[in-house]
C-alpha cells in the first residue's frame, strides 16, 4: 500500500539524520517497485526475503522521483541515505498521516501467547469508560466504525499508518496494536510513540524465526523504546522469561501476576465449565469479576488487560465491566454450546505451550476426560512435531492426530514426526481427513466430558497441495453435534 500526504514535506524534517538529497520534498512513497507511481519516493528496504535497491532501476523507470536507501547506488534521481530503510519507513509513513499516536493514547502489546485475547480485552475496558477505540490485532482491523479482516498479525508500515490515520478521522481516542516479534524486528511500528507498552509473556519456542532466544528477546524490547516520556511498562511478574526484561527496564514499570508479587494480582473463587469468578488485587481496591472465558490463562490475560486499564487512569469498576462484556473471543477457548451433555472447545494453539495451555484450561473446566484433535502445518514447526506429541499424551486422555495445512507434505509423514514424542503410540488416533477427526472426537464423548479442537482457532481455510479450500472447525462441530445420527469414522492406528 503506497502511502499518501495532503502537502509535500521537505525529508529532513521527518529524517534529521538523512544524508545526502536531504531537500526531497516528499508527497507520496512507496517501498514496492511495482507499486511505484510518478513524483513517489522509493524507499529500498532491504530485508531477509529481498533487497529493494536491487530494484531501483525499476521504480525510476515507474517514475519516482528519489531514492532513499541504505548505501549510495547509481541513479539518474536524487538519493538519500540513511541507516536503516525500514526504520525510516515507518516515520516516513507516520509523518504522512499526521503523527497520530502524538494525538491517541496508543498501547503496543506484544509477547508470546495471549496477544490477541488481551487486545480485545483492553478495547473492552475502554469501550466501558465510552472511550472511541481503535483495534489492530489477528482478529482484523477497526477504527471504531469500519472493519476489515487483518491479513497479519501487525500491518506493514504503510498499511499501519493507514488505519492509524483512519482512526485519528474516526475521532478515536484511544488505538490497540497487536504487535508481532517480526513487526517489531522489521520496524512496521517506527514513527508510533506509546503510551502503554504490555509484555504478556517470553517464550523461547517462537524464538526461531529471530535466530537466537537473544534476538527474540531484543526485538519484543524494542517496543520499550518507543514509549513516550510520561509512558508505563506492564509486565508479568509470573512469567520467568520476563524477569530480565523488568529488571533491565530505565522507565515506569507496573507489574501483574497470581503467583509472584505484583502491582496488581488475583485470587480465583470458583470456577465451572462455562465461567469462573475471581477477585482482582489492586493497591487498596479489591473486585469481583466473573467471566465467560475461563482457565487460568485467561486470569493472566485479564490481570493483564486491568493493569494497562489502570496504567491508563481507569477506575476498577470500568475496568471490570470491560473484562466481563468479552464473553468469547473467536478462535481462543472458544466454546460451542448446542445442548449437549459435554464441552466442545475451539482453540488456535498451535505451539507446545499453546496446546498445553489449552489442554490444561479444559482439564480445569471438566469432571470427565479430555479429548483432543489436533495437527501441525506442513512444511513448518518440524522440530516442535515431537514436542506436540508429548504434550497431547500427557495433558489429554484420548487424543487424535489430523491434518491442519497440510500444504504438499504428506500428512500421515506429518503424523509420524508428532509420534515421535509419544511413549506409547498405540494410544494415538490417526484420521488425516479433519472433519472426520472432529466427528469421531465428538462421537467418542461422553458427559461430563471435555473435547478440544486445536490448531486452526478462527482461521477460515485449509491448504491441500496447491489448493485453499474454505474451513470453519467451528461451523464443523455445530453442524456435527446439531446432527446426532453422523456416522462413526473407525480410525486408523499406529502399530506400537
Amino acid at each position: 500500500m503506497p502511502a499518501h500526504a495532503p502537502f509535500a514535506i521537505p525529508l529532513r524534517d521527518i529524517l534529521p539524520e538523512v544524508r545526502g538529497a536531504r531537500d526531497v520534498p516528499v508527497a507520496s512513497l512507496a517501498s514496492d517497485p511495482r507499486q511505484v507511481q510518478p513524483g513517489d519516493l522509493f524507499v529500498a528496504v532491504q530485508s531477509g526475503e529481498s533487497d529493494g535497491h536491487e530494484h531501483i532501476p525499476e521504480a525510476v523507470a515507474r517514475g519516482a522521483s528519489a531514492i532513499l536507501a541504505e548505501r549510495l547506488v547509481p541513479a539518474s534521481i536524487p538519493v538519500a541515505i540513511v541507516d536503516d530503510t525500514r526504520e525510516a519507513l515507518g516515520i516516513l509513513c507516520q509523518a504522512m498521516v499526521g503523527r497520530p499516536s502524538a494525538q491517541m493514547r496508543t498501547v503496543g502489546v506484544t509477547g508470546s501467547m495471549g496477544k490477541t485475547v488481551t487486545c480485545m480485552l483492553i478495547a473492552s475496558i475502554l469501550e466501558a469508560a465510552q472511550r472511541p477505540v481503535g483495534v489492530l490485532s489477528t482478529l482484523g482491523y477497526s477504527d471504531s466504525i469500519d472493519q476489515a479482516p487483518a491479513l497479519r498479525t501487525t500491518p506493514h508500515a504503510p498499511e499501519l499508518a493507514h488505519w492509524m490515520g483512519r482512526m485519528r478521522a474516526a475521532t478515536c481516542r484511544d488505538a490497540v496494536i497487536e504487535l508481532s516479534s517480526r513487526a517489531l524486528a522489521e520496524r512496521r511500528v517506527a514513527g508510533v510513540q506509546f503510551d502503554v507498552a504490555l509484555l504478556t509473556n517470553l517464550r523461547r519456542e517462537h524464538a526461531a524465526w529471530h535466530g537466537s532466544l537473544a534476538n527474540y528477546r531484543q526485538a519484543k524490547e524494542r517496543l520499550f523504546s518507543q514509549l513516550k516520556p510520561s509512558g508505563i511498562a506492564v509486565l508479568n511478574a509470573d512469567d520467568v522469561g520476563s524477569h530480565p526484561v523488568i529488571e533491565s527496564l530505565k522507565v515506569p514499570v507496573l507489574t501483574f501476576g497470581r503467583h509472584m508479587e505484583a502491582n496488581v494480582t488475583a485470587e480465583i473463587l470458583e470456577r465451572s465449565n462455562c465461567e469462573q469468578t475471581f477477585l482482582i488485587h489492586a493497591g487498596e481496591e479489591t473486585a469481583p469479576v466473573c467471566t465467560r472465558m475461563i482457565g487460568d490463562h485467561h486470569v493472566s490475560n485479564c490481570l493483564a488487560a486491568a493493569t494497562v486499564g489502570l496504567a491508563m487512569g481507569l477506575d476498577l469498576a470500568t475496568i471490570v465491566r470491560g473484562l466481563e462484556k468479552v464473553e468469547f473471543v473467536p478462535g481462543r477457548m472458544e466454546r460451542i454450546e448446542c445442548g449437549q451433555n459435554f464441552s466442545v472447545f475451539i482453540d488456535g494453539g498451535r505451539t507446545p505451550d499453546g496446546l498445553a495451555i489449552a489442554l490444561r484450561t479444559a482439564r480445569q473446566a471438566t469432571t470427565g476426560r479430555v479429548i483432543c484433535v489436533f495437527g501441525t502445518r506442513g512444511h513448518h514447526d518440524q522440530e516442535q512435531r515431537p514436542l506436540l506429541g508429548r504434550v497431547a499424551e500427557r495433558s489429554s486422555d484420548l487424543f487424535v492426530l489430523t491434518s491442519d495445512n497440510p500444504r504438499s507434505e504428506e500428512p500421515l509423514q506429518i503424523a509420524h514426526d508428532i509420534l515421535d514424542g509419544v511413549e506409547n503410540p498405540g494410544r494415538a488416533h490417526i484420521i488425516p481427513s479433519r472433519d472426520k477427526a472432529i466427528a469421531w472426537a465428538l462421537s467418542q464423548a461422553k458427559p461430563g466430558d471435555a473435547v478440544v479442537i486445536a490448531g486452526k482457532g478462527d482461521r477460515n481455510y485449509q491448504r491441500i497441495g496447491k489448493r485453499r479450500l474454505a474451513w470453519n472447525d467451528a461451523d464443523l462441530a455445530r453442524e456435527w453435534l446439531y446432527d446426532q445420527e453422523a456416522p462413526m469414522i473407525l480410525p486408523f492406528r499406529r502399530a506400537a
